[in-house]
């Protein structure tokens, strides 16, 4: 009789071990880390856009989390727990643009920055290969105020071309590096706080895809740029002088649904007043203080 409760016991306290060994197997399975997230010069969002963090595991991606940027720059988020398996055997981090609210598991298209993990840093740039993969830090630029598509000679500070005189020729004024396929550049000017196109290109030596505001009088050169002379939008009105306007070239999603200048703006400038027709003036690099850049920590 003791022997068969003896083993009763036993057997009870195999099953008894068996299970408390699923159950930690299960807890740890199911075990979360923390990625940190310290990336700067996010740009605030639209009320239907969020940002979304990704990692890559074995060449898939999963999602990290969503956040949104307040309009001094700070994300609401910083830190995201992921599941500690996946966390360890990431290779890269992938941050993208989603729509809001999102019924697409995926990421979309608009990759913004990346970087691939060493050890368990990795530093997040646009010159990642999912995003922009190239780098701005030298791309630079000139531009100069003439209205060209017109004949009316008073009205010379009406317009902007992305071109170099200083030589007395018209010459390529944008040193900008190719954009990967879903990107294109898009010229701006931001008259009384609004900013207007002045049309999307690829190439920096042709012209841009649009004239929408420049005359009829002439072609415009071969070069991207746009006179404000005619069909001005409200509440502008055409011809204007955009001296003491800003200029700025920025890197559009391709479609593109926005009617303002994207996160990305590698180059800007701050026309001055006094400027003056057929004067050769410089663009800014602005990448340092554009661009999202940073590390995450898993």
């Amino acid at each position: 009789m003791k022997k068969s409760v003896i083993w009763a016991m036993a057997a009870l306290m195999t099953t008894a071990i068996a299970c408390d060994k699923e159950d930690n197997d299960d807890n740890n399975s199911s075990t979360t880390s923390s990625l940190k997230m310290n990336i700067s010069n996010l740009g605030e969002l639209g009320a239907d856009e969020r940002y979304e963090g990704w990692i890559i595991v074995n060449g898939s991606p999963i999602s990290t989390g969503t956040f949104s940027v307040s309009s001094s720059g700070a994300p609401s988020q910083t830190s995201f727990e992921v599941a500690a398996s996946d966390l360890a055997a990431a290779t890269d981090y992938v941050l993208s643009i989603e729509p809001f609210p999102d019924n697409d598991p995926a990421p979309s298209a608009i990759k913004i920055a990346g970087g691939s993990f060493s050890g368990n840093n990795a530093a997040v740039s646009v010159n990642h290969p999912v995003a922009l993969n190239a780098d701005f830090n030298t791309a630079s630029g000139k531009y100069i105020l003439a209205t060209p598509t017109t004949t009316d000679m008073s009205d010379e500070n009406s317009g902007i071309w992305f071109l170099d005189i200083s030589s007395g020729s018209p010459m390529t004024g944008l040193n900008l590096p190719e954009l990967p396929t879903g990107w294109v550049y898009e010229g701006w000017v931001v008259l009384h706080g609004e900013p207007i196109t002045t049309g999307r290109f690829t190439d920096v030596d042709m012209a841009d895809m649009a004239a929408p505001f420049s005359g009829s009088d002439a072609s415009g050169p071969p070069f991207p740029g746009e006179d404000f002379v005619t069909n001005a939008p409200s509440p502008h009105t055409f011809p204007t002088d955009i001296s003491g306007a800003t200029a700025v070239i920025s890197i559009e999603p391709e479609p593109d649904n926005s009617p303002t200048p994207f996160v990305f703006k590698p180059l800007v400038n701050m026309i001055s007043s006094s400027a003056m027709d057929h004067v050769t003036y410089d663009l800014n690099n602005q990448v340092s203080s554009n661009f999202p850049m940073g590390t995450v920590t898993k």
